[in-house]
C-alpha cells in the first residue's frame, strides 16, 4: 500500500470526499468498510474477472489534473497480471494522439474501470501507470497471438487499490459474436428437432 494512505480506500476517499460523506449521512458505513479494508492485490475473483475482460477504460490526467479516458479493447485476458500488485497490456498504434502518454510523462496517477455489462458487474482498479517503449520482448510477450492490430508500446499498471461495484443502474447488454454464437446454436436446435420431428411424421405415415 502507498505509505501515504493510512486505508487503501483513501486513495480515492480523500478528505474532501469524507466530509460531504460526512455531511449527507453516509461516512459512518463507509467508516467501516475502510476499517474491513480494500483490496491492494490481485486474488483469484479478479484474476477472473480480467481473464474474461475484452474491454476496459483508463483514465489519466496532466499534470494541472485535466482528465482524459481512453478506451482500450482486445481479446479477451489482454489485460495481464504480471504479479498481485502489476497489471500490463501491449497498446496498439492508433491515432497517434498520444495523449495518456503524455499524461503518465508528467503524472503517474491512473485509473482502469472494467466493465462486465452482460454479468452486471464492474470493477475500479486504483493505481499508478508508465509506459514502456524499449522492451520489444515485454510487447511481444503480452500481445495477443493472431489479434490485428500493432503493438506500439506497453502499459504498465502498479496497484494501490481495488474494489467492486453493486450492480445498481448497469443496464444488461452482450456482445455481438456471444449473441451469435446463442442464436448459431439455438437455429441449430431447431433444425434438430424439425429433423426429428419430420422423421417421427414419416414413421408414422403422416402427410
Amino acid at each position: 500500500m502507498n505509505s501515504g494512505l493510512t486505508y487503501a480506500s483513501d486513495v480515492a476517499f480523500t478528505p474532501a470526499v469524507k466530509a460531504i460523506q460526512a455531511r449527507k449521512g453516509s461516512r459512518e458505513a463507509y467508516a467501516d468498510a475502510e476499517q474491513r479494508g480494500w483490496r491492494t492485490e490481485v486474488d483469484e475473483n479478479l484474476a477472473a474477472f480480467l481473464a474474461d475482460a475484452n474491454s476496459f477504460y483508463l483514465a489519466t490526467a496532466s499534470a494541472d489534473g485535466q482528465p482524459y479516458i481512453q478506451h482500450r479493447g482486445g481479446p479477451k485476458g489482454f489485460l495481464k497480471v504480471l504479479d498481485k500488485t502489476t497489471l500490463a497490456f501491449a497498446d496498439y498504434a492508433g491515432n497517434r494522439q498520444y495523449l495518456t502518454q503524455g499524461n503518465l510523462s508528467e503524472n503517474p496517477k491512473a485509473y482502469i474501470f472494467v466493465m462486465d455489462y452482460a454479468h452486471r458487474r464492474r470493477v475500479k482498479i486504483w493505481g499508478e501507470a508508465r509506459a514502456v517503449e524499449d522492451d520489444p520482448a515485454l510487447v511481444q510477450s503480452l500481445f495477443p497471438r493472431g489479434y490485428k492490430a500493432r503493438p506500439e508500446q506497453v502499459v504498465v499498471f502498479k496497484i494501490l487499490a481495488w474494489d467492486t461495484n453493486c450492480p445498481q443502474h448497469i443496464p444488461q447488454k452482450f456482445d455481438a459474436a456471444d449473441v451469435a454464437a446463442a442464436l448459431a446454436a439455438r437455429d441449430q436446435r431447431i433444425a434438430e428437432l424439425e429433423a426429428e420431428v419430420a422423421a417421427l411424421k414419416g414413421e408414422k405415415g403422416v402427410t
